[in-house]
């Protein structure tokens, strides 16, 4: 590849990026149209939110603990010394939470809810033109298939937070590049998981959903971010999870090469 090549591939995956973002937006706009179905996908995450919510205020209370827990060796330290690194530990500790919390929440949540986000993606793909290669899955087969790789996902955000975490007492790096990654991977892993319905409802499962995202990897992450972003602020999650199921179910056809534009 040449070097005048270089900055246009980068103008083009900035702008599928974009473009992948607004697709949350666009959920939105179908959330706000037709209130009286997405309200119906705001009960599931209440529930969820109400769990998380709690769970992540005792890490908060905690944290001091914990950030004292994994730096036993800052102890014979300088009191400003020990104390600059407890810090850092419990910034690293409450973003591992953060990715955690917003990844099982969701995780949880599709499974809670999903009788009501499968019929919130089937309607939004209904105004699109329909799903012509849907194929009928039983309730209980899709819910054990979307619990089983809900753990997937969550099991390797746990694998990557990890080493995030441990990326994260680099000074500097730690509280500037590292949280752009996490949110990254959060992002990623959010896309996969919330175009699960309308992958199913085509037959396909998570293997196809990777490999059909990573297709158009910019637009995938650039929904994946928005909704991880306005997931981290306070009651976002419960708020917009409905929003974006419907925009994932955008996110899902424009993957499939399937029209985006109201029929």
């Amino acid at each position: 590849m040449n070097a005048s090549a270089i900055p246009g591939a980068a103008v083009g995956s900035g702008r599928r990026f974009v473009g992948g973002a607004a697709l949350l937006l666009r959920g939105i706009a179908l959330y706000v149209r037709s209130p009286g179905l997405m309200l119906l996908g705001i009960v599931p995450a209440l529930i969820s939110g109400a769990i998380f919510l709690t769970a992540y205020v005792i890490l908060v209370y905690f944290v001091g603990d914990l950030a004292r827990l994994v730096t036993p060796f800052a102890d014979d330290w300088t009191t400003t010394g020990r104390n600059a690194v407890r810090a850092v530990a419990g910034l690293a500790i409450l973003g591992l939470g953060g990715l955690l919390t917003v990844l099982t929440f969701t995780a949880v949540t599709l499974v809670i809810g999903d009788p009501f986000y499968e019929k919130i993606s089937e309607r939004v793909e209904q105004r699109y033109g329909g799903t012509p290669d849907a194929v009928e899955v039983p309730f209980w087969a899709s819910l054990r298939r979307s619990a089983a790789d809900s753990i997937r996902l969550v099991a390797l955000a746990v694998l990557v937070g990890i080493p995030l975490f441990a990326a994260g007492f680099i000074p500097l790096l730690g509280q500037t590049v590292v949280p752009v990654i996490g949110a990254a991977v959060g992002g990623w892993l959010l896309a996969v998981e919330l175009v699960g319905a309308p992958f199913y409802r085509r037959g396909r499962g998570l293997r196809d959903r990777r490999a059909v995202l990573k297709a158009d990897r910019p637009t995938a992450l650039g929904f994946g971010v928005a909704v991880f972003v306005c997931f981290l602020i306070p009651l976002g999650a419960v708020l917009l999870m409905p929003a974006a199921v419907a925009g994932a179910a955008l996110l899902a056809r424009r993957s499939l090469g399937q029209p985006i534009v109201e029929a």
